[in-house]
């Protein structure tokens, strides 16, 4: 296997369905302005609550992508 380089960032996706629907929602907004997107670990998960009611769900990640620069 060839060495490789990543970098890791964190993100945070929301939704008001699920904490599932807001992780996909960040990677795939990650996805359109980063390339090559490996691995993304769950690193926490909250609501957001309003009035005893649950207005969102958030989903923070850690994200790694392939790094392309020189190294």
């Amino acid at each position: 296997m060839p060495e490789s380089v990543y970098n890791v960032i964190e993100i945070i996706g929301s939704s008001p369905d699920s904490w599932d629907k807001a992780a996909k929602n960040a990677v795939e907004t990650a996805a359109k302005s980063l390339k090559d997107l490996r691995v993304a670990e769950v690193v926490e998960m909250d609501m957001q609550i309003e009035d005893g009611k649950v207005l969102s769900y958030r989903t923070k990640l850690r994200l790694s992508f392939k790094y392309h620069g020189k190294v």
